[in-house]
């Protein structure tokens, strides 16, 4: 019985993957600044570079039906 359990448990995982999707990785890279706020230079003569690896995740879109449970849009608090 259990084993017939977990084939069915591991067919619906396989058939229904999770909602959420792997996060892209990107590479970010600026220019390095000295403490007194001049670029750094490299011995090319190029400016010398920081970069860093960040993952990139896709937003969901929301969709509202109209229903009073919707979440509501963000009102400007500031006045005109």
């Amino acid at each position: 019985m259990m084993h017939i359990i977990f084939v069915a448990g591991l067919a619906l995982a396989i058939a229904y993957p999770p909602a959420f999707a792997e996060a892209q990785i990107k590479e970010v890279c600026k220019d390095a600044v000295s403490k007194d706020g001049k670029p750094v230079v490299g011995k090319d003569g190029k400016p010398k570079q920081e970069c860093k690896k960040i993952k990139v995740h896709k937003k969901a879109e929301t969709v509202t039906t109209g229903s009073p449970t919707d979440p509501e849009p963000k009102k400007d608090s500031k006045k005109k």
